[in-house]
């Protein structure tokens, strides 16, 4: 199966998502010409990620050929395809990270939240990402829950820092 096309027994994504934003969007953008990353930002932004039925709508909207959208989706790594976590927990593999522990680092939290690197937790809370840098190497290991840097990581540390975040979320009924 080719990557924009679907199964007819797998439900759409958006079958969950008010689309009725989506139309403001293109709206906004419609008289700006090479506007289909401001768009897709937009979409993204509002809607968490950009799914099927988002894309194609764009497609429509701006007239431009779904492989078109599609292909500037998947060349840009801000876009994502599927829904992200609450959080997001980027684990930097550059040189100075990688040689200091970041493998030992993400194992551990993919162990602990149990998901793999690039997946997000069923209950829709994290999101592990590995990245090439995060460009605090004097800081080695280090990784990012959301917009917070913690350096000078082992795995301990870095547990103790998802957890907190656990809490956090519990304390405010998530």
């Amino acid at each position: 199966m080719k990557a924009c096309e679907r199964s007819s027994k797998e439900p759409r994504d958006s079958e969950k998502l008010d689309l009725s934003n989506l139309g403001d969007i293109l709206e906004k953008h419609k008289d700006h010409t090479g506007a289909l990353i401001p768009v897709l930002q937009a979409a993204q932004k509002e809607f968490g990620y950009l799914s099927e039925e988002i894309l194609e709508r764009i497609s429509e909207g701006m007239a431009l050929p779904l492989s078109q959208v599609y292909g500037v989706v998947t060349f840009y790594s801000q876009f994502r395809l599927k829904p992200h976590g609450k959080h997001t927990i980027k684990v930097c593999m550059g040189t100075a990270c990688h040689v200091s522990g970041a493998q030992d680092i993400t194992e551990a939290i993919a162990t602990k939240i149990g998901v793999e690197t690039g997946g997000t937790t069923k209950d829709g809370k994290f999101t592990l990402e590995s990245v090439a840098c995060l460009g605090c190497c004097g800081l080695a290991p280090v990784m990012m829950i959301d917009d917070e840097t913690y350096g000078r990581l082992t795995s301990q540390k870095a547990l103790k820092a998802v957890r907190i975040y656990k809490k956090k979320d519990e304390k405010e009924g998530d």
